[in-house]
């Protein structure tokens, strides 16, 4: 069933400057940002504001998500210049907050770990004052993938459940639930001080007994920060989408997560995984005090 798009997520589309400066440098630099490569809605937004989610280990994912735009061939091989040229855009653009992601590459026998730990390192190196996330894929549930990770001291791990688990087998059919929630727990297990932030779409065929019991699972593993978004199907071979959720649900939504304990919430139909992700900076007092402790 075909559901038009409300006048809420309808977002005017204009070229700036600034919007042109990013893309040539990402252009100048080979580098790939999930902003582009899963067509958010809030590309320009973020563009024009001079900040820009990277995805690294290429833009070939493994998986076969039905949510995702993101192309899924077969993988080229790692840039070895990709750590270096991410922290040369990120002085570049003189960011404050960064975000990296990655496509999932199942075909290495790390997951891309390394690499990752390698982009945060050669960040942090590079601009020793950038607040660093990171949004990961689930490494296969291997453990000793995510602590290379956490041991590269990013300031914010982030991994989505994106949906309930219910719909897995339809949305996310080569994901575990559970797996990506030991990841979140195992995360805040081995670095204490660590934010762990996660983020779930709407509009999939969930029932709100199941988002609730969702973000109830997810602050059983202590995770910190939350993004609820509405699912927007890139084409018409995607996941339809089920429902467009009013942004008073999303209020509700916002609120319950709140009461649940989490530290800080982004609910609205238009929030992506990184979007205003700098708005988290002033919880991040007490992981640059206690740094030391991972």
């Amino acid at each position: 069933m075909h559901h038009r798009k409300p006048e809420w997520l309808k977002v005017r589309y204009q070229s700036t400057d600034d919007v042109m400066q990013v893309h040539q440098l990402l252009e100048k630099l080979s580098l790939h940002t999930v902003c582009q490569e899963a067509s958010c809605p809030n590309i320009m937004e973020c563009f024009g504001s001079k900040t820009a989610t990277f995805m690294i280990l290429g833009r070939i994912c493994t998986r076969n998500c039905t949510f995702c735009n993101v192309e899924q061939n077969t993988p080229i091989p790692l840039d070895p210049h990709e750590p270096n040229n991410v922290a040369q855009a990120v002085g570049q653009l003189a960011l404050k907050h960064v975000v990296i992601t990655s496509v999932t590459r199942d075909d290495l026998d790390d997951g891309g770990s390394s690499h990752f730990a390698q982009v945060i390192v050669a960040i942090t190196q590079q601009n020793p004052e950038v607040v660093v996330e990171v949004l990961i894929p689930d490494f296969s549930g291997d453990p000793d993938a995510l602590n290379r990770v956490i041991t590269a001291q990013p300031a914010i791990l982030n991994h989505n459940l994106e949906t309930v688990p219910r719909l897995y087998s339809a949305v996310r059919p080569m994901a575990v639930y559970e797996r990506s929630l030991t990841l979140l727990g195992n995360a805040k297990k081995n670095a204490p001080n660590l934010l762990t932030k996660s983020g779930i779409m709407l509009g999939l065929g969930e029932t709100p007994a199941e988002v609730q019991s969702v973000l109830t699972d997810l602050r059983a593993v202590d995770c910190d920060l939350l993004t609820i978004g509405q699912y927007l199907a890139p084409s018409n071979r995607h996941h339809p989408v089920a429902a467009y959720i009013a942004p008073p649900v999303f209020r509700e939504y916002g609120e319950l997560a709140r009461e649940l304990g989490f530290k800080h919430v982004a609910s609205s139909p238009l929030v992506r995984s990184s979007y205003h992700a700098e708005q988290v900076s002033e919880l991040l007092t007490t992981r640059t005090q206690t740094k030391e402790d991972y």
